[in-house]
């Protein structure tokens, strides 16, 4: 733009010189001082002449002001390429703070939901459409501008006389006049295309944002759906009954919990399927212990023994054989009146007994522990006593069944769940690798044999 001005003022100048020669008259060029306009209005001591022409004073102003306002529309493109940097600076940081907000937080969706017009980062500037429209105020304003110079330099006025004795008006060189053209529309040229790069930033800006918004959405509805398929994957069994525990090794961290525990009683009957083909021994099924007691009841079958009952610490030895790979039904019935005790296979009952714990009631308060023996309540486990198989349906009563109940249960004619502690998945734990899965035990069996 300074040569712009320079050449302006030397094709002024150039006119001026040819006017006076035509005359005779001579110019003396002088030194510019540091700082001073281009031209002729100097002395030879430095000091600003006054023009003798008000329109060239007025053509230098609006030269020196066209200036200025290129210089300011400069800045301000300049300082709009700061801010498209700041806006993708910040967008930036907003997908990564939102990236690690979705794995901890609760998944709700409407909550995120911004319009494409809202600021949602805060502190953002101003939108980019405002900054445009301004640009574009800004060059109408110019192109007014210069186009109101171009007509007042039509009015120039030249040096040499008409025979009248009034001043020649002659138009502005057609050089000058292309060369203020070539610059406006250089000038326009360059406004239209950084707009033209703003409103395509601002649409990058949109589409990112939106894109954004939907990867957002698409990962929280991806972990909604998996939360879901794990809740009803965690009922999947046809019915609550319906499953069985494994405990597939020997050690002491395998077991299940049973989380319900025993009020105080004075009979029992405890059933259960077994499936298991351990050796040497099954192990313990279960046992229930309390504090001072850990040996309240417990079914073993520990080393070349065969299966114990041992109540309070007190043992019988049952009749019992089923460590053949196979399902089996076993029921235990006890009553603390002469300690009585009953020992059912698949709804056969193969022995009796008495003076087991006579007269002792069950203290409550325990905790029931399958496929452990407890060497403290809920715990000490020995790997070497542990249950190795499968096992289902492990109900316990406060009474004792009777033998047509124990028959329906074995050959699946019956469902009675007990009524101090009932088989279903909500009221069993599995801990160490031990699991859970479903099992319709009845037709199991019936495949089984």
């Amino acid at each position: 733009m300074l040569a712009l001005v320079v050449g302006l003022l030397y094709l002024v100048a150039g006119r001026a010189v040819r006017s006076q020669d035509a005359t005779g008259s001579r110019f003396v060029c002088n030194a510019i001082p540091p700082g001073a306009e281009p031209g002729c209005g100097y002395g030879p001591t430095g000091n600003r002449v006054q023009s003798s022409s008000p329109v060239e004073d007025e053509l230098r102003n609006t030269i020196i002001q066209l200036r200025e306002t290129i210089l300011q529309q400069k800045e301000t493109i300049v300082s709009q390429q700061g801010t498209i940097k700041e806006l993708n600076s910040k967008l930036a940081r907003c997908e990564a703070a939102a990236d690690e907000s979705s794995q901890g937080k609760s998944r709700g969706q409407g909550s995120r939901r911004k319009e494409y017009g809202k600021n949602t980062m805060g502190d953002l500037p101003r939108d980019p459409s405002e900054t445009i429209d301004q640009l574009g105020k800004t060059m109408q304003s110019l192109k007014g501008r210069l186009e109101n110079l171009e007509q007042q330099s039509l009015r120039l006025p030249i040096t040499n006389v008409s025979t009248a004795g009034v001043s020649a008006l002659t138009p502005l060189p057609p050089e000058l006049r292309e060369l203020l053209r070539q610059r406006l529309g250089a000038l326009e040229t360059q406004l239209l295309r950084k707009v033209a790069e703003l409103e395509e930033e601002k649409s990058q800006l949109y589409n990112e944002t939106a894109a954004h918004r939907q990867r957002t959405e698409s990962a929280l509805n991806s972990l909604l759906e998996r939360i879901t398929e794990l809740e009803k994957n965690n009922n999947a069994f046809k019915s609550p009954e319906d499953f069985k525990v494994s405990l597939p090794l020997r050690t002491n961290y395998l077991y299940g919990r049973i989380k319900k525990s025993l009020p105080e009683m004075y009979a029992f009957t405890v059933c259960m399927w077994l499936k298991s083909s351990a050796s040497p021994g099954i192990g313990t099924p279960f046992s229930y212990g309390v504090p001072g007691q850990a040996n309240e009841i417990v079914l073993i079958e520990w080393g070349n023994n065969p299966i114990e009952l041992l109540v309070n610490d007190k043992v019988a030895q049952l009749p019992l054989s089923v460590s053949d790979g196979h399902w089996h039904h076993i029921c235990i019935t006890w009553t603390t009146r002469d300690g009585f005790w009953e020992a059912y296979q698949d709804g056969e009952r193969l022995g009796t007994g008495d003076n087991l714990a006579p007269w002792h009631p069950i203290k409550p308060g325990g905790v029931i522990i399958l496929g452990q023996e407890q060497d403290i309540v809920g715990g000490r486990f020995d790997a070497t006593q542990a249950f190795v198989g499968e096992l289902s349906q492990f109900n316990m009563w406060d009474r004792v069944l009777r033998p047509v109940d124990i028959m329906g249960l074995a050959n699946c004619s019956a469902y009675m769940p007990g009524n101090v502690v009932p088989w279903i998945d909500a009221n069993v734990e599995v801990f160490g690798g031990a699991t859970k899965a479903a099992l319709e035990i009845c037709e199991d069996r019936a495949f089984d044999s």
